[in-house]
């Protein structure tokens, strides 16, 4: 699928914008990040560069942490933006999308090493035209979701990314200069399989047997599938790093329905072709090389795979022993995890013992400590100070005493 280049689609002529509550959105047309003789001079200089140099295999004086729905409703500052707003909604207004990313950098909650901008993954779908409504006590639900081959007829089969996707691209301009240097913003998408279970299912499952069943019967249709939404994702996370994303997530947060030989032949290819595609057009267009890290959940039989397929962190599960993801990695990729999430729930003293563990079975370099997975809206606020000062405190010490 042909698209165009993210510079020039950011220099055509857009109109002043406005968030869903009105608030005006300058023009990404005329934000400095725009601009490839400014960019990235316009964004203030970065104070706390830990995380990035971990993640480029650097010494770092203490391991850098972040926390996947670190700006999420365990917080009751998330609770209450949230709280007159529809979800999506709240996703389209980069003015919102700012504030709940910002409400846990730190001087506001915890020392983060990184903040991780505000959206959903399945942004994506919508931009291919896909109706996607977030149904209380529920999640995510398609109200028409792909049931036939025939149905890849109703997709966009080509994506102006900035057209449909520009209010992701503005709120990371916006965060980024409103971080003030303060921490590296990352991006993020969903990776081609996780997509695709979500459009064909329906919204969530304990099985993804739908889509699973698209993969047997309608293998063809599905690889169809599968390169539309690469090429989307591609163009997507190019984007990004233009309005000023400093690294790149990519979450297969599906990987788990997929057996080895699956997972070999519909997911894998894809992410090998999204690292090596989103570093040839950032190439291209004079953006930055920005690490890049794919965190493929319940695949640690991928992980030698995944460590060769172009991304300079791989990000763990707590399904796995660390030593055991380093043998298979090596020394040439950058780990980061993996907690386990419910570890959050015991008293701090605890949490304190379990960080300096992972630590030591990490080790303090090219490790960027983190959750197995996302917080959960119930945990207290204070763990999660808990865990990310252990890891300062923890890996300071271990830098300094072996």
């Amino acid at each position: 699928m042909e698209l165009l280049s993210p510079l020039s689609r950011l220099g055509s002529h857009q109109p002043c914008l406005r968030d869903p509550l009105g608030c005006p959105v300058p023009s990404m047309a005329t934000s400095p990040v725009c601009c490839p003789s400014c960019s990235p001079k316009g964004f203030p200089k970065l104070k706390n560069d830990t995380f990035l140099r971990a993640a480029r295999g650097e010494e770092t004086e203490h391991t850098p942490v972040w926390c996947m729905r670190q700006a999420g409703r365990y917080l009751p500052e998330f609770r209450e933006t949230r709280a007159a707003q529809d979800f999506f909604d709240t996703c389209r207004s980069p003015k919102l999308c700012c504030e709940l990313t910002l409400q846990v950098i730190p001087l506001r909650r915890f020392p983060l090493d990184a903040a991780i901008i505000f959206s959903d993954i399945l942004v994506v779908p919508q931009a291919l035209g896909m109706e996607v409504v977030m149904v209380p006590g529920k999640g995510p639900t398609f109200p028409e979701p792909l049931k036939e081959v025939e149905d890849l007829l109703k997709l966009r089969q080509k994506v102006d990314v900035t057209a449909e996707l520009g209010y992701v691209f503005q709120a990371i301009t916006l965060t980024r200069h409103s971080l003030e240097g303060k921490v590296p913003l990352i991006g993020f998408s969903g990776a081609p399989w996780t997509l695709m279970s979500y459009m064909v299912e329906g919204g969530g499952s304990a099985t993804m047997a739908k889509a699973k069943s698209w993969l047997y019967r309608h293998p063809e249709a599905s690889h169809r599938l599968l390169r539309l939404l690469t090429d989307v994702v591609t163009d997507y996370l190019v984007g990004q790093v233009a309005a000023g994303a400093q690294a790149l997530q990519l979450f297969e947060s599906h990987a788990g329905h997929l057996g080895p030989e699956q997972f070999q032949e519909f997911a894998l290819p894809y992410i090998q072709d999204i690292a090596r595609d989103v570093k040839s057009k950032l190439k291209a267009e004079a953006l930055p090389l920005v690490p890049m890290i794919v965190f493929a959940k319940d695949a640690h039989y991928a992980l030698r795979d995944l460590a060769q397929a172009g991304y300079e962190v791989v990000g763990l599960d707590w399904t796995i022993q660390p030593q055991e993801a380093r043998a298979q990695v090596g020394k040439g990729v950058t780990l980061q995890g993996n907690l386990d999430p419910c570890a959050l729930y015991a008293p701090k003293e605890k949490i304190g013992e379990l960080v300096k563990k992972m630590l030591e079975s990490f080790g303090t370099q090219r490790y960027i400590a983190n959750l197995g997975h996302g917080l959960y809206p119930d945990m207290n606020p204070e763990h999660v100070g808990a865990f990310v000062e252990a890891v300062h405190a923890h890996s300071r010490h271990i830098n300094k005493h072996g």
